[in-house]
């Protein structure tokens, strides 16, 4: 049951389709697969939820726990359409729960989604993509029922189900008095380990007697003394229901490996698949979980030769034949678990065995003693669900999948089930048909080794969408017919684009098969040519004479035609069958020496010198691929020519060094050493050499440590003296300060803090506490160091992009449980943090200026942009800052508005109402993701901690539906580079994001018709207007379009709030939008960019001889959550 954990599957007839906020990869949203042979319907897993998904199925195939819930009506849980009405009281969890079931019972669809109960529990992306605890899960979800199900019959239904009773009995010896305890139990947790037997289990935990003697004596009331007793416990399930708990499932990465490869039909894989499928399989990639205690990926499969087999070009691995059994019972044991069930399925399927593995999506029937040796060793069963043998079913039930499930929810699934049908056939028939690229011979010429479009590649493509079900002669009649103008003969070639250009791979033969048939993939580029020369030149085709584009570099000439001594990259291409010598004929150069820059194991590069004798192998014998680098030296020259300026590395192999910096303000007769080095040298060992070397006192050796020093200057992490260089992840070259102080323990941590968001680079402090100090106890520690007091502070940890992250909001946990590591930043923010459950937002009044805008404000404005045309004084808009409010999470957008009216600030603007303002998000200092329903609670909008609002006056109450997008609109005055005020446009995307539907909506705005205006979008980062026509969608007989435009994807990304300019054809009829404020921005954007560059060259050059190179600290992993689920309150 626990299959892959990363598992995408996106199908659904959920009201959340597809999951929440995932973008489809495919190019086609297919309907979810029907159901197989078992009947059984699984459930996807939405990136970490398969203990979700197991817990889920478990209670799907309890029938007594499934009927009880479908028991309840609409009368006493509410309906799901109701649950945003604000005084309707809607559960919403029995509802999803009760619908899920459903699905698994009547849906015909393979895998049923969790999306819609995930966002009832009020789970957000984040938590669904975290492992968490099965048991921890059950004991939540049993108590968010109750919950749920308080004031309705159903509120005792887990107490019915699954409740026992345990009695606590000591017995004295003297006295024979009993006493007893009695305790409620929901569920048992025995431990299993060095354990033969469940009943073993049971008897040790609560059967056999506990003796309390000699030290460890009882004090009897009775006797009112310390006596010998005995103690046992007696168990009173209900329903016998025992919790197993195991050792946790192991992390054997040779393991893990194993069950990878099972999973491959050839039990082969390419290495780098390998990487990727342990990628999605455990969550994180091997060099950062394995790496460091393994090694490299290929290295680990070489020194397990026994289990894995490397192809001779250890690109690809296998599993050795004699392993596979052995490998497969390893796999099923740690990846799978058995339910048993009456097969509640659809009832018009053939029937299949008694016993099913589910593995979320999948289904598959399970032979007992399959299971039997599955669930045994310290790989058994993590937890079990038991029902009583005695409970039976009655006849109805057996094999009526629609048994006690409500009638608004059969009518729900047939409904379903009826669309999907539709869907499947629609898809059906979309499926048979792909889109090919044709590639016209006439409108190609050939030079530099590859074909090129004489004009563009818009002119010189058409794209036509085939039947691949038809056959290779229908093609090319198709063509022939398109093709008005073409005469003689017609070859059709499978063309590849490659870096040099457009090369022609193979000829297609055979008219009389299908397309299928010739492998002729969706996307294809099909070269329709004479099959003999394109322009009068013979062009070479096949994979063996395909171009490669290299990089050459050679030392270049000055103007007096001499040699000088710079290097000059430039590119060329070469038939991939060519001599390697006839680069020397590129070149115009007699001869000399050809050098192959490669990449060591290690990830360094060297550069190879080839023997005469190799100039006469191919560049595809040689290994050179597109994108490669050869480097040409004059033969006559002995010393190499290779620099260490810039990219440049040296022809030899140097010597491993590092260098290190005296830090530690004493004077000394150097002030920074050379200290050779291996991979395996250790730090103290580094250490106590450079305290010889720059003659300092022998004392530092004691009260020393060094730290690496990045290519800006700043000192790191101390590393700790035991440490080897690759354990610490230096490389030689690396630039280390000797540095007074010790190097923090194991048990301590070195942090940088500063006070306040802002940081600059170089201001940071420097801390060395124990990993379990508190981080109420930190925070003292910092204020103390930083000379502050009080108690309105708290801590953030700077985040991957160095801006205040989340805070930490568990004072008490220590920053080990918070996972902070050595060398993390955390910040000193001053302002105290709002309780469990309420958000503290920081308030914007957003001030646009038009024609419809008369709010006005005296005092200086705390951030102005531009909004719209820049350079136009009139477009700019202001952000004022009025305050914090702290609001719950519970609260709706309109209670935001009406406690924002509160703020003292606020007084300064008329608003008469909440609703006549307009809330947005504030994303960079600008107004950002527009909120739309006044009625809807703020933590749906899913805002965060740092969310800061802005709010825009209105002239009249407004009502944005879920398909209308709000834009701006400026008309382009004639004659003048410039625009008049904006003006807000409400536009129905129901029809589509198309530019169609946009041009026609503003063209009613305006009163004009369609073809006499023409719209733009402004993009005021980079000061552009990029027009918006609706050319692509004139379909014509001979370019056929299989998409219509979105503009909510490239190149516009069309939001709410974005800028659209508008042009009177009628008025003017130049294709210029810019205004002369958008010449004078990119100007200004290219002497900064230019200024940047400058300064990046200059830093390079400087660092380049004393700076390794050393990277910037890694992001640590962000602190695992807590489980929870949210409920509303019925009582």
């Amino acid at each position: 049951m626990f299959g892959d954990l990363f598992e995408e599957d996106y199908s659904s007839v959920s009201n959340n389709h597809y999951g929440k906020g995932k973008k489809l990869k495919t190019k086609t949203l297919e309907p979810s697969a029907p159901r197989e042979f078992t009947n059984l319907s699984g459930i996807r897993n939405q990136g970490g939820t398969c203990y979700l998904n197991s817990l889920l199925q478990t209670l799907h195939f309890t029938p007594e726990f499934r009927e009880a819930l479908f028991s309840l009506g609409p009368e006493e849980l509410g309906s799901l359409e109701d649950k945003d009405k604000p005084d309707a009281k809607v559960r919403i969890i029995p509802l999803q729960l009760q619908r899920l079931f459903a699905q698994l019972l009547l849906l015909d669809q393979e895998a049923a989604s969790t999306a819609d109960l995930t966002d009832s529990f009020g789970w957000t992306s984040n938590e669904e993509m975290r492992q968490h605890d099965v048991q921890e899960l059950n004991r939540i979800l049993f108590s968010a029922l109750e919950t749920s199900l308080v004031g309705t019959s159903g509120h005792d239904l887990i107490n019915r189900l699954y409740h026992g009773t345990i009695v606590n009995q000591v017995v004295c010896k003297d006295c024979k008095n009993v006493s007893e305890k009695q305790e409620d139990f929901l569920d048992l947790t025995v431990a299993v380990k060095n354990v033969s037997s469940l009943e073993d289990a049971l008897w040790n935990m609560y059967v056999e007697e506990e003796v309390f003697d000699y030290d460890n004596l009882y004090h009897c009331g009775t006797c009112d003394k310390l006596v010998k007793a005995a103690k046992e416990d007696k168990s009173n399930p209900d329903v016998n229901l025992e919790d197993l708990q195991s050792e946790k499932e192991i992390d054997d990465p040779l393991m893990i490996l194993k069950a990878i490869l099972l999973q491959e039909e050839s039990n082969q894989i390419p290495v780098d698949q390998l990487g990727q499928k342990l990628l999605k399989k455990k969550g994180v990639s091997w060099n950062k979980k394995y790496r460091k205690q393994y090694g490299p990926l290929r290295k680990f499969l070489q020194l397990h030769s026994q289990m894995f087999q490397l192809s001779s070009d250890e690109r690809t691995v296998s599993l050795l034949k004699d392993r596979s059994l052995q490998a497969e019972s390893d796999f099923q044991r740690s990846d799978q678990k058995t339910s048993t069930s009456e097969s509640p399925g659809l009832n018009d399927r053939p029937s299949c065995p008694h016993w099913f593995d589910i593995n979320d999506a999948k289904v598959q029937p399970i032979k007992e003693k399959d299971i039997e040796q599955q669930f045994q060793g310290k790989e058994s069963a993590y937890m079990l669900f038991y029902r009583k043998s005695q409970l039976q079913r009655p006849p109805e039930a057996r094999a009526n999948p629609r048994y006690r499930v409500p009638c608004h929810l059969l009518n729900e699934m047939d409904a379903a089930n009826i669309e999907l049908q539709m869907k499947r056939a629609e898809c059906d028939s979309t499926n048979n048909s792909f889109e090919l690229h044709l590639h016209l011979g006439p409108h190609y010429h050939f030079f530099n080794g590859a074909l090129h479009p004489v004009v563009s590649q818009t002119e010189s493509m058409w794209d036509l969408t085939f039947d691949k079900r038809k056959t290779l002669g229908d093609l090319r009649q198709s063509i022939f017919q398109l093709l008005e103008f073409w005469e003689g003969d017609m070859v059709l070639s499978i063309a590849k684009f490659v870096p040099a250009g457009l090369h022609v791979y193979q000829t297609l033969d055979g008219d009389d098969l299908t397309l299928c048939e010739t492998e002729i993939a969706d996307g294809e580029d099909i070269f329709v040519w004479n099959g003999v020369e394109v322009g009068g030149i013979q062009i070479p085709t096949g994979s063996d004479c395909e171009p490669l584009l290299l990089n050459v570099l050679h030392l270049g000439t000055s103007s007096e035609g001499e040699e000088s001594q710079q290097l000059v990259e430039s590119p060329h291409v070469f038939p991939s069958n060519a001599e390697l010598g006839t680069v020397f004929a590129a070149l115009s150069v007699p001869e000399g020496v050809v050098l192959i820059n490669s990449t060591t194991s290690l990830g360094e590069e060297s550069w190879t010198a080839l023997a005469k004798e190799d100039l006469k192998k191919t560049f595809r014998e040689q290994g050179l691929r597109n994108g490669s680098t050869v480097l040409i030296q004059d033969s006559n020259d002995d010393s190499s020519f290779l620099t260490k300026q810039g990219k440049w590395i040296t022809s030899t192999n140097e010597i491993d060094w590092l260098q290190v910096k005296n830090l530690c303000q004493l004077e000394s007769e150097e002030e920074q050493v050379k200290i050779s080095a291996t991979l395996n040298t250790v730090v103290f060992d580094i250490r106590t050499k450079a305290i010889k070397e720059l003659k300092l006192m022998k004392e530092l050796a004691e009260n020393s440590c060094l730290r690496p020093i990045d290519r800006k200057g700043k000192l790191l992490c101390p590393v700790p003296d035991s440490y080897t260089l690759k354990e610490a992840e230096l490389k030689p070259g690396s630039l280390l300060g000797l540095c007074p102080g010790k190097a923090p323990t194991s048990s301590q941590l070195f942090l940088f803090f500063a006070v306040g968001s802002d940081v600059q680079p170089g201001t940071e402090m420097e801390i060395i506490v124990e990993e379990t100090v508190s981080v109420r106890g930190c925070l003292k520690i910092m204020l103390e160091k930083s000379g502050l007091s009080g108690d309105t502070w708290h801590l953030r940890k700077m985040d991957w992009c160095f801006e205040a992250g989340e805070p930490l909001c568990e004072e008490d946990a220590t920053l080990k449980e918070l996972m902070i590591c050595s060398g993390d930043t955390l910040l000193l923010i001053e302002g105290k943090l709002p309780p469990l459950g309420f958000l503290k937002v920081p308030i914007w009044w957003y001030q646009p200026r038009g024609p419809w805008r008369h709010w006005h404000h005296q005092d200086q404005m705390d951030c102005t942009f531009a909004q719209g045309a820049p350079g136009d004084r009139q477009a700019e808009v202001s952000l004022h800052y009025l305050g914090d409010i702290e609001i719950s999470e519970d609260a709706t957008l309109g209670e935001l508005k009406s406690q924002a009216l509160t703020l003292p600030n606020f007084s300064e603007f008329p608003v008469p109402s909440p609703a006549f303002l307009r809330a947005w998000t504030v994303e960079y200092k600008r107004p950002g993701r527009l909120l739309r329903v006044h009625q809807q609670q703020l933590k749906e909008y899913k805002l965060g901690k740092r969310t800061e609002i802005c709010l825009e006056p209105l002239q009249k109450e407004e009502h944005l539906g879920p398909q209308d997008v709000l834009l701006r609109t400026q008309m382009r005055l004639p004659g003048k580079r410039a625009y008049a005020l904006p003006v807000d446009l409400v536009w129905d995307t129901a029809r589509g994001w198309t530019a169609g539907s946009l041009r026609q909506r503003v063209a009613n705005f305006c009163s004009l018709p369609v073809e006499k205006i023409e719209i733009a979008k402004y993009f005021p980062e980079k000061f552009e207007w990029l027009p918006i026509s609706s050319w692509n969608q004139q379909i014509t007989k001979k370019k056929k379009k299989k998409k219509q435009d979105n503009l909510q994807g490239a190149p516009y990304y069309l939001k709410d709030g974005d800028t659209i300019g508008i042009k009177n054809l009628l008025l003017e009829d130049d294709d210029d939008f810019s205004t002369d404020g958008d010449d004078a921005g990119r100007g200004q954007q290219e002497l900064l960019a230019l200024g940047r560059k400058q300064s990046h060259e200059a830093l390079r050059v400087q660092s380049s001889d004393n700076v390794s190179g050393a990277e910037m600290p890694a992001r640590p992993r962000g602190p695992e959550a807590s489980l929870s689920i949210r409920v509303g309150s019925f009582r």
